[in-house]
């Protein structure tokens, strides 16, 4: 139950980040949300969006990983599977 707990945590600052880096209400941040047709971003924003994850979990991005993330829910899979720092 604890991994639950901390994968919602992972879940929630993840659906936050992206909330604010996109100016979208968190409700519109679903899990199978795609970053540009269903929340509006453009290839800057997605640029944005993958420094804001590796500044809040110590991750560092390749533009080949970073270009797989097309939802939301492929950014939570991905920061669960590298993440350094979960605070």
């Amino acid at each position: 139950m604890a991994a639950e707990d901390k994968n919602k945590e992972l879940v929630e600052k993840i659906k936050q980040i992206i909330s604010e880096q996109l100016g979208v209400d968190e409700a519109e941040v679903t899990s199978s949300a795609s970053f540009v047709d269903d929340l509006g971003a453009d290839s800057l924003d997605q640029v944005e969006l993958v420094m804001a994850f590796e500044e809040a979990f110590g991750l560092e991005i390749s533009d080949e990983d970073a270009e797989k993330m097309r939802t939301v829910q492929d950014a939570v899979d991905y920061i669960d599977k590298h993440a350094k720092v979960s605070k």
